[in-house]
């Protein structure tokens, strides 16, 4: 999701402290839902350095049409009913935004017009398909690299050289500041308010994913607008929060019915450093490391929807996936906030990856597993490059035991 290099860094973490995967009992597939109850079934449409789509910058605006609608189809085909789609990966825009420019993704130069409008049209085609088409947009990475030069001159990060913060090889807008939080919002809403889209859809970057040896610079920021916090984390935690609650009350207000999602990395806490938190050894924390306290925004129904990235097979020892589902299921219960499942379709028959995910079966014994917990309404698969691939027939499995007959999104 631009999240390959995350998901690098967080699967060596995770697996640096595994040990042999625990075995856990897996319920027999659940038989088809009645379609008229409702369940997510989505899949993410990554446009970070055209990972999903466009497959490459510099495509004829017809031939990057064709593609989209392609994907679209590949959705329908599966049975899906919602297209997360990446609409803003870099600070920049896939529509035509009066805050930043077109994204370099569809035309290989920042700022040029690809000649048609996308997310106006995939929002009307997935619509004519009966599909739901949430826009994704990530907040804060301002490129993935780190030379502002090579923004386009009228890049507000250009503009404004003090919002930006390199990091980790990226550049990153500083969440600390109130008229970059301001900013950000705004640049997002824009595209609700030009489009009935159904759902505004976070991932899992907030702050930065920790890179060793490195310090996130907000000294600044946090002179000028921490004294009020017990330490730097508490107010990075808050900055996040007030994006969060600000960005839900601008979406109710604009587009009342239009849902606020977000899909964040899947370990919360680890029990160890905090007894609320899941039975993992976890490399990578979200309230720790990206300040991110996703459980107060499930419990307390800041956002619409979470959709955890349970992205590691079951009896994967250091986080595993049936230890992490029931405890999203508490977290969420009795909140009215909806759970969905995010789901590691990539790793299906990636050699890389634990021997359990050279199983097609592995995916459907993740949804049959949460068949067994009502909390959880639906999943969501990374990515549509390999819906439309299926290198070892994982989505098919899925598809044959679970998704026989089409199903609504829960409402």
């Amino acid at each position: 999701m631009g999240r390959v290099s995350r998901r690098v860094f967080a699967t060596a973490a995770l697996a640096a402290l595994a040990t042999a995967p625990r075995a856990s009992a897996v319920p027999r597939p659940r038989a088809v839902p009645a379609a008229e109850t409702g369940e997510m079934r989505g899949m993410w449409v990554a446009t970070v350095t055209n990972r999903d789509w466009p497959s490459r910058p510099g495509l004829s605006a017809a031939r990057q049409r064709a593609e989209l609608t392609a994907h679209l189809d590949a959705a329908v085909h599966n049975r899906l009913n919602t297209v997360v789609l990446q609409v803003r990966p870099t600070a920049d825009a896939l529509w035509s935004s009066p805050y930043e420019p077109w994204s370099q993704y569809l035309t290989g130069t920042q700022g040029a017009h690809p000649g048609w409008d996308p997310l106006g049209t995939a929002v009307e085609e997935a619509h004519a398909r009966g599909l739901e088409l949430h826009a994704w947009f990530n907040p804060y990475r301002v490129a993935t690299h780190a030379d502002p030069a090579r923004l386009t001159a009228s890049h507000p990060a250009r503009r404004n050289p003090g919002w930006i913060v390199p990091y980790g090889g990226k550049l990153h807008y500083n969440p600390g500041l109130p008229e970059v939080r301001a900013f950000v919002r705004e640049a997002m809403l824009d595209a609700v308010r030009r489009y009935p889209v159904d759902a505004v859809h976070f991932d899992d970057y907030f702050y930065p994913y920790p890179v060793a040896g490195q310090t996130f610079d907000d000294d600044l920021a946090h002179d000028t607008y921490g004294g009020d916090f017990p330490d730097r984390a508490a107010w990075r935690r808050d900055n996040v929060d007030r994006l969060v609650r600000e960005t839900a009350a601008g979406i109710r207000e604009i587009r009342p019915g239009t849902r606020f999602g977000i899909s964040p990395f899947g370990v919360w806490r680890n029990a160890d450093v905090d007894e609320r938190g899941s039975d993992t050894r976890a490399g990578v924390q979200t309230y720790d490391d990206l300040h991110a306290d996703t459980r107060r925004w499930a419990r307390e129904n800041w956002i619409d929807y979470i959709c955890p990235q349970l992205y590691w097979n079951i009896g994967f020892a250091a986080a595993d996936y049936a230890e992490l589902l029931p405890w999203w299921a508490e977290v969420v219960r009795g909140s009215g906030t909806r759970l969905y499942v995010g789901e590691a379709l990539y790793k299906a028959g990636d050699p890389a990856q634990p021997a359990a995910w050279r199983d097609p079966a592995e995916l459907s014994r993740h949804l049959a597993l949460a068949a067994e917990w009502p909390e959880a309404k639906g999943h969501i698969f990374f990515a549509a490059k390999e819906v439309a691939t299926d290198r070892i027939g994982a989505m098919a499995r899925v598809v044959a035991d679970h998704y026989q007959r089409p199903a609504k999104v829960p409402r």
